[in-house]
């Protein structure tokens, strides 16, 4: 991993951290995150308590970003129909880039099984926000059952992720028929 010079040893945790934790899981070690930020151990623990906080902070720093990615353009796609659908035309685009590895948020889910680790309650609350997302764009198209619809788009958005990621399933406009599925039966205009 490339750093910089003028970032700071946070910083550069934080870069490493990413990085290693959506490329090779949770549950690599104090070591080999140290020596990839080019920090030694004792400004780690200067710096976070654990691991577990230095996931967490990186999955807290990653959570705008991430979204901004997905819904870039979100907001000059129209109707909210066409919102909705943008999301999943987002995500059918970055399933295929090298390196991608499904929902950083619901990889950390799976892997800590412990709802309350810190990481795992930075990754929830990031998948509750776009549950949210889902329902107010539900609304707003006139869902008969808002919520209902949103949870139905976060399996379908998380399988896909999830598919993509383990290399299952290429996207190729299934989740926009799945989507559009569930927008019809949901009455969303």
């Amino acid at each position: 991993m490339a750093t910089t010079d003028k970032a700071s040893p946070r910083e550069r945790l934080l870069d490493a951290a990413t990085e290693l934790f959506y490329r090779d899981g949770v549950s690599i070690g104090v070591e080999a995150l140290c020596k990839s930020a080019g920090v030694s151990k004792r400004s780690m623990y200067q710096l976070f308590d654990s691991k577990d906080e230095v996931l967490a902070a990186s999955l807290e720093r990653r959570a705008s970003g991430y979204a901004a990615r997905i819904a870039a353009g979100v907001d000059d796609a129209g109707t909210p129909r066409e919102r909705i659908l943008y999301i999943f035309e987002q995500v059918e685009k970055v399933s295929v880039e090298p390196g991608f590895m499904g929902c950083p948020f619901l990889a950390a889910l799976v892997e800590l099984k412990d709802p309350e680790h810190p990481a795992s309650v930075v990754a929830r609350a990031a998948k509750e926000r776009m549950q949210d997302a889902f329902r107010v764009q539900g609304e707003l198209g006139g869902a008969r059952e808002p919520e209902l619809l949103a949870r139905q788009l976060m399996l379908v958005f998380d399988g896909a992720n999830a598919r993509a990621g383990a290399k299952l399933e290429t996207l190729d406009g299934l989740t926009l028929e799945t989507v559009t599925t569930l927008l019809d039966a949901g009455g969303v205009a």
